[in-house]
């Protein structure tokens, strides 16, 4: 039996149609303010929730203008600021005087962790980014002619800054030894750290040994001329005359 031949009007009605999503318009009622009219407008959710992970190697953006070397930025006064685990339970924790890190270094530390706790479950933060540009100028060449090229992307790492975190169950000998790989790729000394460990300001641990931030603080005290002539020496002759 031959198929049913299809009505030309259902054919025609069929050719207008289109398939598309329309835009969805909020209908604007007399008794809504205008202010708040951005605030009720339905929000379109993406086909995936999950956030794009940013590369910390490499600012997003770049640089709108070339960055100078710099240092580190440390408030006046003293800072404790990113000296503590915050998100992990173990941390690796930079001990000496403030360096310039770069990226390739940095990516090398991290190898050098996911190599050593390979198979295992673990999470590993990265405190700090590679966000200033490292220019240079070619061997040989004369001073001047601006400031240079682009080199690489570095990252200023402040005294006692914690630069990467751990999380995960763990044996605490095994991250203390993939942590001591990592710092052995790294310029300058390190140190491992735990959650709840104190922190530091400098390189004075604060509330050990009964040093709290408020003593560091303080200015020093200048004494009295008798209590620093008591604390000096005393000469030999009135050693002698002692005796």
């Amino acid at each position: 039996m031959p198929p049913s031949r299809i009505p030309s009007s259902l054919v025609a009605q069929l050719g207008h149609m289109s398939i598309s999503a329309a835009r969805p318009r909020l209908l604007f009622q007399p008794s809504i303010p205008q202010y708040l009219a951005p605030c009720l407008r339905p929000s379109i959710r993406s086909f995936s929730t999950t956030p794009t992970q940013l590369n910390w190697l490499a600012p997003k953006a770049g640089e709108t203008r070339k960055s100078r070397k710099g240092r580190c930025r440390v408030p006046t006064g003293g800072s404790m600021r990113g000296t503590t685990v915050v998100w992990g339970d173990y941390g690796l924790r930079m001990r000496d005087h403030d360096r310039r890190v770069s990226a390739s270094q940095l990516k090398i530390a991290e190898d050098t962790i996911k190599k050593r706790l390979r198979g295992m479950k673990f999470r590993l933060y990265s405190r700090v980014s590679a966000n200033i540009g490292v220019y240079t100028s070619g061997n040989e060449s004369r001073m001047g002619k601006g400031k240079g090229s682009f080199d690489h992307w570095a990252s200023r790492v402040a005294v006692s800054k914690i630069i990467f975190e751990l999380k995960g169950d763990l044996h605490e000998q095994v991250v203390r030894d993939a942590f001591r790989l990592a710092g052995n790729k790294l310029p300058g000394l390190y140190e491992f750290v735990k959650k709840g460990d104190a922190p530091v300001m400098g390189i004075t641990k604060v509330g050990v040994n009964g040093v709290t931030e408020a003593d560091l603080k303080t200015p020093r005290k200048k004494l009295p001329l008798e209590q620093t002539a008591a604390m000096l020496p005393a000469s030999a002759a009135s050693q002698q005359a002692q005796l």
